[in-house]
C-alpha cells in the first residue's frame, strides 16, 4: 500500500492512471457504514457487503420496527459467521424529525404555483390540498418568507419525488405554502425539513428511549447515532441515559450534524461526542450550497486533530437506482478521503438501492485510489505542529510508532492494546499502511459474574480509517513478559501473513507495552 504512494502536486505521466491498481487484502483504509434495510438485508446479500468492505451496519429506526431489523441483524450475525469479517452495529435514532401523515400511502401530486395546508390534524387524509405532520408547533415556528422541503426519507435529491414550499400564511396551527415546484409524492416515509428554523422537540425522543432500552440493550450495540444534534448537553443527555443500561455504558456516541444550530456549537459538539457524522442530506437544505463543503472540510479537520472518526453521508444518491456513479459523486468520494474522512456512511444506496453491494466496491474502489494520493507527510507534519509540544506519553508514541513505519517503508504497524486508545492515536496520524489493532481482552467482574472486555473495542475500531481490529487470547495482558508478548506477537504475524498483508523480508512495526513503558520496535521477518 506504501510503495505506489503518489503526490498529485508532483509530475504524474498521464498514462499511468490508467494502470491497474494492485489488489489489496483490505479494499481500502477508509471504512463504509452500510444502511441495512429490505434491498439488504438477506444473509446472501449483506456477506456479499461484508466482503466488498462494509464494516459497520447501521440499523436506522425512521423506517421499520424492531421486530424487522432483529431480523435484519439474525441475518448480519450469520453473515459475520459465514464470512468471518467483523462487523460494528450501529443504532441511528429517528430523533426530532418531522413526518408526513399519509396513513393510506397513496401517491399525492402537488402542482407548481398552487398552495397547500400543513396541519397537525393527523386524523386528516393527505391530498394535494392538504399534508397532515406529526408535529404540532410548525405553526409557532414559522413565518411568512420561510422555506420549508419535503422529500422522501433518505431522500436522492431528484425533484420529481421532492418539493420546495414557501410559508405564505399561517392560520392557528396551520401553515398555508406556496408549491416551487411540482413534484408526485410517493411511499410510505415522507419527512419535513423547514430551512434554518429551531423546532422544538427533545433530540433523544421517549420513542428513541425506548428502543435504545430495548432494542439497543438486548443487541450490545456499539454506536449510537444521535440524530439532529444541536448542543453538546444533547450527547450528555444520551451519555447519561446509555451509562444506566448495562452494558451500553461502552457504547460510542456520534452526534449527526444535520443543522445550522449543530453546525453554531460544532467545537463543544466535538469535545463530547465520540465522533461525528456530517449528515450532508438535511445539512444541505439548512446551509446554501456554496457553503457545504467549507464546512465538510473545516468540521473532518476539526474531528482529525481532535483524533476522532469523522463519518461523511450522502455521496452516490444516484447509485440508489444506477449502476455506476455520476463524475460529480465518484469525485466527490474521492474528496471526502483527501480531506481525511475515516468513513463513508451510504444510506438510500444500500437500504432501499437497486446495487447495494456493487455501491459498496465501487465506493471502496475509489477511497482505495484517492488513498493513494493523499498526502501523508503534509497531514503528519499539521497533526504534529497542532498537539504541540510538550506531547503526552502516549501520542509520542503513537506518532513515532508512525513516523518509523513511513521511513523503514513497513508493511504493516500492529498495536497490543486492551482501551483501544493506543491504536486509535497511530490512526490519527495517518498512516500509509495498515495498522493491525490486536485487542486484548481484560478480565472484569461486576461482584456477581466474571466477564471479558475487547468485543467492543475491537468492533468499535472499525469506523477508524486505516484501523483492522482483530481480538487476541484473553490469557495475554496487554503489558506483560517477554514471553507472552513474543507468543502474542507471532498469532498476530501469522494472521498477517495468512491474509496477505505481510509477506517474507518485510519490515513491521510494533507498538506495545512493557511493565509500565511503551515501546516501539522495528522487526524484519525472514522467510
Amino acid at each position: 500500500m506504501h510503495s505506489s504512494q503518489l503526490l498529485l502536486e508532483e509530475p504524474i505521466r498521464m498514462a499511468s492512471i490508467l494502470e491497474p491498481s494492485k489488489a489489496n487484502f483490505f479494499p481500502a483504509m477508509t471504512k463504509i457504514v452500510g444502511t441495512l434495510g429490505p434491498r439488504s438485508r438477506s444473509v446472501d446479500v449483506i456477506s456479499s457487503c461484508l466482503m466488498t468492505g462494509m464494516s459497520v451496519a447501521r440499523f436506522d429506526f425512521s423506517w421499520g420496527d424492531a421486530e424487522f431489523h432483529q431480523g435484519t441483524l439474525e441475518n448480519l450475525k450469520a453473515a459475520v459467521k459465514s464470512t468471518k469479517k467483523l462487523c460494528a452495529v450501529m443504532l441511528d435514532t429517528v430523533g426530532p424529525e418531522l413526518q408526513v401523515v399519509n396513513k393510506c400511502e397513496s401517491s399525492i401530486s402537488l402542482q407548481a404555483d398552487s398552495l397547500v395546508v400543513l396541519t397537525p390534524d393527523q386524523d386528516k387524509e393527505a391530498t394535494a390540498n392538504q399534508l397532515p405532520l406529526n408535529f404540532g408547533g410548525l405553526g409557532k415556528a414559522v413565518k411568512k418568507g420561510d422555506t420549508i422541503f419535503i422529500g422522501q426519507y433518505l431522500f436522492t435529491g431528484s425533484e420529481t419525488t421532492s418539493v420546495w414550499l414557501e410559508v405564505t400564511e399561517v392560520k392557528g396551527e396551520d401553515v398555508v405554502c406556496l408549491i416551487k415546484n411540482s413534484a408526485t409524492l410517493a411511499g410510505s416515509l415522507y419527512t419535513l425539513h423547514v430551512s434554518q428554523i429551531r423546532i422544538d422537540l427533545p433530540t433523544l425522543t421517549d420513542k428513541d428511549k425506548e428502543v435504545i432500552s430495548t432494542w439497543g440493550v438486548q443487541n450490545n450495540i456499539d454506536f449510537l447515532s444521535l440524530s439532529y444534534t444541536r448542543h453538546a448537553e444533547d450527547v450528555r443527555h444520551a451519555r447519561e441515559y446509555l451509562s444506566k443500561l448495562g452494558n451500553l455504558d461502552q457504547t460510542q456516541i456520534f452526534a449527526k450534524i444535520e443543522n445550522i444550530e449543530g453546525l453554531t456549537h460544532f467545537d463543544e459538539i466535538l469535545q463530547e461526542a465520540d465522533g461525528i457524522i456530517l449528515s450532508r442530506g438535511n445539512l444541505g437544505i439548512d446551509l446554501p450550497p456554496e457553503k457545504v463543503f467549507l464546512f465538510q472540510k473545516a468540521a473532518v479537520h476539526k474531528c482529525n486533530m481532535a483524533g476522532k472518526p469523522a463519518v461523511v453521508t450522502r455521496v452516490v444518491d444516484s447509485m440508489t437506482d444506477n449502476l455506476r456513479p455520476t463524475r460529480a459523486e465518484a469525485t466527490d468520494v474521492a474528496n471526502a478521503v483527501l480531506d481525511g474522512s475515516d468513513a463513508i456512511l451510504l444510506g438510500a444506496e444500500t437500504l432501499r438501492g437497486l446495487y447495494p453491494v456493487e455501491t459498496i466496491s465501487i465506493v471502496g474502489r475509489i477511497c482505495a485510489e484517492a488513498e493513494k494520493v493523499f498526502n501523508q507527510d503534509l497531514y503528519f507534519k499539521k497533526t504534529v505542529k497542532y498537539v504541540g509540544e510538550p506531547m503526552t506519553h502516549l501520542e509520542s508514541i503513537a506518532s513515532s510508532a508512525v513516523r518509523a513505519a513511513i521511513k523503514v517503508k513497513a508493511s504493516v504497524i500492529i498495536c497490543f492494546t486492551s482501551s483501544g486508545r493506543a491504536a486509535r492515536l497511530i490512526a490519527k496520524y495517518r498512516p500509509t499502511m495498515p495498522v493491525l489493532s490486536v485487542v486484548i481482552p481484560r478480565l472484569k467482574t461486576n461482584q456477581l459474574r466474571w466477564t471479558f472486555s475487547g468485543a467492543f473495542e475491537a468492533r468499535q475500531s472499525l469506523i477508524v480509517r486505516g484501523l483492522f481490529p482483530t481480538l487476541a487470547d484473553p490469557r495475554h495482558p496487554a503489558e506483560s513478559t517477554n514471553a507472552t508478548n513474543e507468543s502474542i506477537l507471532k498469532v498476530a504475524l501469522d494472521h498477517g501473513k495468512s491474509s496477505g498483508v505481510i509477506k517474507p523480508h518485510d519490515r513491521v512495526v510494533v507498538c506495545q507495552k512493557l511493565g509500565d513503558a511503551s515501546v516501539v520496535k522495528i522487526i524484519e521477518l525472514e522467510d
